[in-house]
């Protein structure tokens, strides 16, 4: 069965890499009475506390409802504990928020996780804790970040490289190779602890049956749980195993009466102390390891072989490397179909670490809200303080499902609108996962009553872009293109619960009715003069272009859903009628706001602006130039003449609001004039502002980085914005990489980095003004350069340039890797690519979280080729044609 077959069959599926890199300092696992998450669990005691509601681990895989875990903990007799989990600074220690302090690299995974390959680094000497948490605290948010490899623990190539490979021989048959390569001259020693525990279930007062793991040979831990298939987990050699519970040392953290005599930390004490008592003699328990202990010569190489699996067997590992060749021969041919037309290899390379790391950073989710709040029946009750003290308002918030993580380390929680544009990427290889991601969020354990969506855990109630609707028909459309047939089923579910959403949204961020749209920080954090949150004193309103924007495109994606459902069923005409003329409505008030017509776009500067608005009616601008004023050009669609003669009663219907509401049509649309091939354009700009708004975008001195579209304009740099409102004085300036502002958490930084999913969505926006315009539409490319491209031009330019921040430059260097030599130019670090949240908007460095592969992992669809010209126009013209992918 090839890698291509087996994606249907969802039971490949059940075992993957659903355990997250951090468990410790989440909203979920903290019980404390003032919502203190970071501190409540931490690094230094998550040792020896069992979790609530999740596990983690390095490398870990587990089953899809987490009842059985498998992960491996690493000791260089020198660390002052066991590497059982990855290090990394708090919100609070970070001088620009929390950091994971380690080196792993996503190397290599199928859709069904039949294969997979990752790298850690780990360091030879003591790693270096306090090091790191004290000259982080030094430092001020104008310094950069104090990393591991600034420590020089990597120096003298004192360090193992160990690669950690998973290979299913079926769906309960998984098999696991550690090949750990010692990258220094010198001999060292590495206790290796290949683990497997159960998640904690009993203990809540829910259910109390507690499984059980038990040791009779030297090679095998059985496995026995009521709801499991596996039963034995192997290992190649002859090793002796030590086991203990899963449940916490309360005597260590609390000075209270443990319930286990066989702690949590009792491996781990057992290894660091030699104290045997704290490990079960009789070989059973709920955790057990294997216990490896080796010396590896200078540049040494070994591997280590296991086997998880449902049989008894008395040579588990006869048959090990044919099923590993095979898989990894599936997976080369698996890739080698979806990157047909990829010309270089080094684009092959970036695309499958990439894929590879969206695939490694699914997790499985736990949280009940009413739970959480009320606490667990045989816990003591948490204090009346916990009532209302944070997401109190989502109770019937009950999530257990594997998630698309942004980051399992630095953000193992989901973020709607990330997810969103984790979809688009997972499309090409997964198109299933990828339509079970969004609808998820659309169901009723997740959905609020009231239609809104789940933010992320920190606040469910925060307001993230609507950009849920762009990706259901985004994703319908790659998967229908895959195979050769529309989920007719997908697209209406997803369109009846986002009709919710949209009414959510006109309900509650549209205070005035006059469909202008707050909205809050949405999901751009401090893009703004100040905390877009925030309550103005003498009680001024904030109007967002952005927000109404995004509403203007929300509204069209709607109707674009709807009239592809109108084809198969004309009931739905009508719901694209109210759809087009929402739109129209929404556009009308960006130009006629209040009793003076104030409208968004200001004519003196020709931008979109942010105003404030006051009691009185007055308007103010908010002139400052971020991706905000550049939000309105996503609100664009184009519709041919032969959809809207297929679908009479809304052929009819816009007819006559035309007719009827001229102002409507003739102030921002130019459907009443056809394009290249009788197409409509719908578009909350006319020609003349999408030149204005491109004139400052294609600016190198503003936004036009030589890596894409920087969030805010450059000009900031030598001339910093000012704001005096109510007597205060509110500056913003450039800052290209690391934020200089706390205004809205750690390392927020939206003034002058380049973010992925913003010059995505401007990129496939520039395609579909192009689809409408035909390439006679010709703009200066760069501004002030003399020179002129169509969109599609430029377009292709704007993808080239995000991709270039990956590539290797003609000098070999990658500038993602930015200022370490090391990273640069050494054979044992160059090629491995890390996907951070942001990019240095002038230099293209990573910046943020650092295995971010969610939503930059769109440069795996950015790398895809389209298809030509010709191969587009013998296809559905309505489509944009970034939406033609490689048929996979």
């Amino acid at each position: 069965m090839s890698e291509k077959q087996r994606i249907s069959d969802i039971s490949w599926k059940k075992w993957g890499p659903y355990v997250s890199n951090r468990e410790w300092g989440l909203v979920r696992e903290d019980y404390s009475d003032n919502g203190d998450a970071w501190n409540y669990t931490s690094h230094d005691t998550a040792e020896a506390k069992t979790y609530r509601w999740g596990e983690e681990g390095i490398c870990g895989i587990c089953d899809d409802l987490q009842k059985l875990v498998f992960s491996v903990g690493f000791w260089n007799k020198k660390d002052k504990m066991i590497k059982e989990r990855f290090f990394g600074l708090t919100n609070g220690q970070g001088n620009h928020g929390e950091d994971v302090k380690e080196y792993f690299y996503y190397l290599d995974s199928t859709p069904t996780h039949s294969y997979m390959k990752m790298l850690y680094k780990y360091p030879q000497n003591p790693f270096p804790y306090e090091d790191l948490i004290k000259t982080n605290a030094e430092r001020n948010k104008n310094e950069p970040e104090y990393e591991l490899i600034d420590t020089g623990i990597f120096d003298q190539n004192e360090y193992f490289d160990i690669f950690i490979e998973y290979a299913k021989e079926s769906q309960n048959d998984i098999l696991v190779k550690l090949t750990i390569v010692n990258k220094s001259e010198k001999e060292s020693a590495l206790v290796i602890l290949p683990t497997i525990w159960f998640r904690n279930t009993w203990n809540w007062g829910y259910d109390d049956y507690k499984p059980q793991l038990h040791g009779e040979e030297a090679n095998r831990i059985k496995v026995n749980h009521k709801d499991l298939e596996i039963k034995n987990v192997y290992a190649k050699q002859s090793l002796k195993t030590l086991f203990c519970d899963n449940e916490t040392n309360n005597q260590r953290l609390y000075e209270s009466s443990n319930t286990s005599e066989y702690c949590k930390d009792g491996i781990n004490n057992f290894i660091l102390t030699g104290n045997s008592e704290t490990v079960n003699s009789r070989n059973v328990g709920t955790k057990a390891a294997f216990f490896i202990d080796e010396y590896f010569k200078g540049k040494e190489t070994k591997i280590f072989e296991f086997r998880m699996m449902d049989k008894d067997l008395k040579e588990p590992f006869r048959d090990f490397d044919a099923i590993f060749d095979e898989r990894n021969k599936d997976a080369d041919e698996f890739y080698t179909e979806i990157q047909k037309g990829i010309q270089s290899e080094d684009e092959k390379l970036i695309q499958r670490q990439a894929f590879a790391g969206m695939l490694w950073n699914k997790m499985f989710y736990h949280y009940n809200v009413e739970k959480w709040l009320k606490g667990d029946p045989s816990e003591i009750p948490p204090s009346k303080n916990r009532e209302k003290i944070r997401n109190y308002d989502w109770k019937h918030l009950n999530n257990e499902h594997i998630i698309s993580m942004p980051d399992k380390w630095e953000y193992p929680w989901y973020a709607t609108w990330d997810l969103a544009f984790h979809t688009i990427s997972f499309s090409l290889i997964d198109p299933d996962f990828a339509k079970h991601q969004l609808k998820l969020f659309l169901f009723e354990w997740y959905m609020h009553p009231n239609g809104q969506l789940p933010a992320y855990e920190w606040n469910f109630s925060d307001v993230n872009p609507p950009v849920h609707a762009w990706a259901v028909f985004r994703v319908f459309k790659i998967d229908e293109y895959l195979k050769d047939k529309p989920d007719l089923e997908f697209l209406e579910s997803a369109f009846q619960k986002l009709l919710m959403n949209f009414t959510w949204w006109v309900n509650k961020k549209d205070i005035n009715g006059n469909n202008i749209f707050e909205g809050g920080f949405l999901g751009l954090d401090n893009i703004g003069v100040f905390d877009r949150n925030t309550t103005l004193p003498n009680g001024e309103q904030l109007e967002q272009s952005d927000g109404t924007s995004w509403m203007a495109m929300f509204a069209l994606n709607m109707m674009r859903i709807a009239l592809e459902l109108a084809l198969y069923n004309n009931v739905y005409e009508e719901m694209a009628m109210k759809f087009f003329e929402h739109f129209l409505s929404i556009a009308n008030s960006l130009d006629n706001m209040g009793d003076e017509k104030f409208s968004l776009w200001d004519e003196e500067d020709e931008f979109f602006y942010d105003a404030i608005a006051s009691n009185d009616g007055d308007h103010m601008y908010l002139r400052l130039r971020t991706i905000v004023g550049l939000i309105p050009m996503f609100a664009v669609e184009v519709i041919d003449d032969e959809m809207i003669e297929n679908l009479p009663n809304f052929k009819k219907r816009m007819e006559w609001v035309l007719s009827n509401k001229p102002e409507l049509a003739s102030l921002v649309s130019r459907w009443e004039v056809k394009g290249q091939d009788s197409k409509h354009l719908l578009s909350l700009l006319r020609g003349h502002r999408l030149k204005r708004l491109l004139k400052r975008m294609l600016n190198p001195d503003e936004f036009l980085s030589e890596y894409g579209i920087r969030a805010l304009s450059k000009e900031y740099e030598q001339n910093p914005y000012t704001l005096n409102l109510n007597e205060t004085d509110y500056t913003v300036k450039y800052t290209p990489a690391e934020s200089d502002s706390g205004l809205f958490g750690g390392n927020s930084n939206w003034r002058g980095p380049i973010w992925f999913p913003i010059n995505f969505l401007i990129i496939e926006s520039l395609q579909r003004f192009f689809f409408y315009y035909s390439p006679d539409f010709m703009v200066e490319y760069p501004t002030g350069s003399g020179n002129y491209s169509n969109l599609d031009q430029i377009a292709d330019s704007l993808n080239k340039r995000l991709s270039k921040i990956f590539l290797k430059d003609e000098n070999g260097k990658r500038p993602v890797n930015g200022q370490y030599e090391r990273f640069q130019t050494d054979p044992d670090f160059r090629d491995y690519i890390l996907f951070y949240e942001y990019f240095h908007g002038d230099s293209g460095r990573g910046v943020g979280a650092s295995h971010q592969t969610g939503w930059t992992g769109l440069i795996a669809k950015i790398l895809q080729p389209r298809f030509s010209k010709k191969e587009i126009a013998e296809s559905e013209t309505e489509m944009p044609d970034d939406i033609k992918e490689n048929k996979a």
